[in-house]
């Protein structure tokens, strides 16, 4: 696997953490426009997409092959009550998530990076691409968050 991947992962809670930091909550929880994710919703839906993708990692690793099912972000943010987190929870929670996929990832044996599922909206992908996946997947965040600080959307 790309080092490159691995070392983008491992920063993007640090990333996040200074981009957060001295911000008041207000602006946190205040969502940029209506219907929206506030900045907390932002990070509590990277949390919990790391869930999703600590059971993908090991599910694909274990049954190469294996079914992988999409989820409903928005049902999830609604069940998970993204707007009522704090900003600290949600980054403490993708922190963590993320540091255990990191240890995982950066184990994984050449083989292992091309175990495989179908996923049920993008197809077949490896480790690998999941990987890379969530590394474009924390970018598109990122920048997202730059640009409501910016005080865009």
């Amino acid at each position: 696997m790309s080092a490159d991947t691995i070392a983008a992962q491992r920063a993007a809670p640090a990333t996040l953490a200074q981009l957060l930091s001295g911000v008041s909550d207000d602006i946190l929880h205040r969502r940029p426009a209506p219907g929206k994710w506030s900045i907390v919703e932002i990070i509590a839906h990277l949390a919990e997409d790391e869930l999703s993708s600590s059971w993908r990692y090991r599910q694909m690793i274990e049954h190469d092959g294996v079914a992988l099912l999409g989820f409903d972000q928005e049902l999830w943010s609604r069940l998970g009550d993204y707007s009522s987190w704090t900003a600290r929870d949600a980054l403490d929670m993708f922190r963590l998530l993320r540091l255990a996929n990191v240890t995982l990832l950066s184990r994984l044996t050449a083989a292992e990076w091309e175990r495989s599922g179908v996923h049920s909206e993008r197809g077949s992908m490896t480790v690998r691409s999941l990987a890379a996946h969530m590394t474009g997947h924390d970018r598109n965040h990122i920048e997202q968050i730059k640009r409501i600080l910016a005080g865009g959307t």
